[in-house]
């Protein structure tokens, strides 16, 4: 006897439910994960730099080793695109990410997907825990409305020079994720800042799971409040240990075990 539309709709609904309870399950087992070092070992570390406000920063990263981005002060928002490094037509999906997951917040123990189902980076660490993938990096026009100049450096800028460098296109910039980003949903359904954005010492850590291209814009996010003042931010990419077959990262959800499924074959 065929299945009626009715029955169908329970039965998927079912797998919903389930999944999605798995999900906050796995994030409360995540919390509890130890973390990467705070100082990280002389020995471990491959390349530093300080990235001032406003500006754009990119570099190739490959497999295994990881970016550490740190907040030296008040910092309002650092926005990040990721690449496949050998086929840049492959990158972040911020849409897939949150949907995949089954949640918008993009904390430690989440991964970053493209769009071709595939893992470009783990979130191994995460200090303070609050980054957007939905309202986007700061444009000429969201600089205009809110500081009264179209003309101050923006993230969307910042990409499109990026991009040039690396003979890629306008076209090539999908939307953004932006760490150090405390962004809500209000009753009415708009997106606001909460509370204060990160603090001196704050850090996120990406740990590349395919050779990747990176781009870095220092600039406030959109809905960050206060003057147009980006502080720098460190930069540092280091040697991390390779992930366990049990990896908090890798085993998160069944979204995750089947994303580095698709990723893993491609370097063995």
């Amino acid at each position: 006897m065929a299945q009626s539309a009715d029955d169908a709709r329970t039965e998927e609904k079912a797998r919903y439910d389930a999944l999605f309870a798995q999900g906050r399950a796995k994030r409360r087992d995540i919390s509890e994960a130890p973390g990467n070092p705070r100082d990280i070992p002389e020995k471990d570390v491959l390349w530093q730099e300080t990235l001032p406000g406003s500006w754009g920063w990119s570099r190739r990263i490959p497999r295994g080793e990881t970016l550490r981005i740190s907040a030296t002060g008040p910092t309002a928002g650092v926005s990040v695109l990721l690449y496949n490094a050998a086929d840049p037509t492959e990158r972040f999906n911020a849409g897939d990410t949150v949907k995949i997951q089954w949640s918008a917040a993009l904390q430690r123990g989440r991964v970053l997907f493209s769009d071709m189902g595939r893992v470009l980076a783990s979130i191994t660490d995460d200090t303070f825990g609050r980054n957007d993938a939905l309202a986007g990096g700061s444009t000429p026009l969201s600089n205009e409305k809110k500081y009264g100049d179209a003309t101050l450096r923006s993230t969307r800028g910042n990409f499109i020079l990026l991009a040039a460098k690396h003979g890629l296109s306008k076209a090539d910039v999908p939307p953004c994720l932006t760490l150090f980003a405390p962004v809500a949903v209000d009753p009415e359904g708009r997106f606001v800042w909460e509370g204060d954005g990160a603090s001196k010492g704050d850090y996120v850590d990406l740990r590349a799971e395919m050779d990747l291209l990176v781009f870095v814009s220092n600039c406030p996010h959109p809905l960050a409040p206060g003057e147009y003042d980006p502080q720098p931010v460190d930069l540092t990419v280091w040697q991390s240990p390779p992930p366990a077959a049990d990896d908090f990262c890798r085993t998160a959800t069944e979204e995750a075990i089947r994303g580095f499924e698709n990723t893993d074959p491609l370097f063995r």
